[in-house]
């Protein structure tokens, strides 16, 4: 690939790497996969970026994220029943105040985090386009090739299956 050619894919794909890592972790469930996955895709992207045409840059990338992982949970089936080994250094907690609300704030985030890995993968993929990767309903559409009535079926189910999940109080007033 040419340098311009290179320059180019730089300012049109990269910018979108942490969408592209955010569907990547929620398809997978894993952050090293993910990571793995991500630059396994942008690889592919850039031995084909000369077929690019110039549409959407971000809906093209996670088109080959989301068909990257689906490949790849299908040629692999890993125990998840292992703990990682880190040897994470022990952390000083200078405000028990602070400690507590993160410790609030994370299992908070846990708790979402286990409503949405608990969606079927259909579900899951539109919510996490469109929740955390903000993307459009007509993007969504082009990244998992439905149509956007199908788009918006399907945040609807995933919408109402994660406040029946997190509970009544979390439904917002209408």
């Amino acid at each position: 690939m040419a340098e311009h050619g290179t320059t180019r894919f730089e300012q049109v794909i990269l910018p979108h790497l942490d969408d592209a890592y955010t569907l990547a972790r929620y398809l997978l469930r894993d952050q090293h996969d993910a990571q793995d996955a991500v630059q396994e895709s942008v690889l592919r992207a850039l031995r084909y970026f000369e077929g690019f045409r110039g549409e959407d840059a971000r809906a093209w990338l996670l088109t080959i994220v989301r068909n990257y992982c689906f490949t790849w949970k299908k040629g692999r089936r890993v125990d998840r029943s292992t703990m990682p080994f880190t040897d994470d250094e022990t952390i000083e907690i200078a405000d028990v105040q602070a400690t507590d609300d993160l410790a609030i704030q994370s299992s908070e985030s846990e708790r979402i985090q286990a409503a949405v890995d608990a969606l079927p993968a259909e579900l899951k993929e539109v919510i996490v386009l469109r929740e955390l990767s903000e993307l459009s309903y007509r993007e969504i559409s082009e990244v998992v090739g439905i149509p956007i009535g199908t788009v918006m079926s399907r945040l609807s189910r995933a919408r109402n299956r994660l406040a029946d999940a997190l509970g009544a109080d979390s439904r917002k007033a209408s």
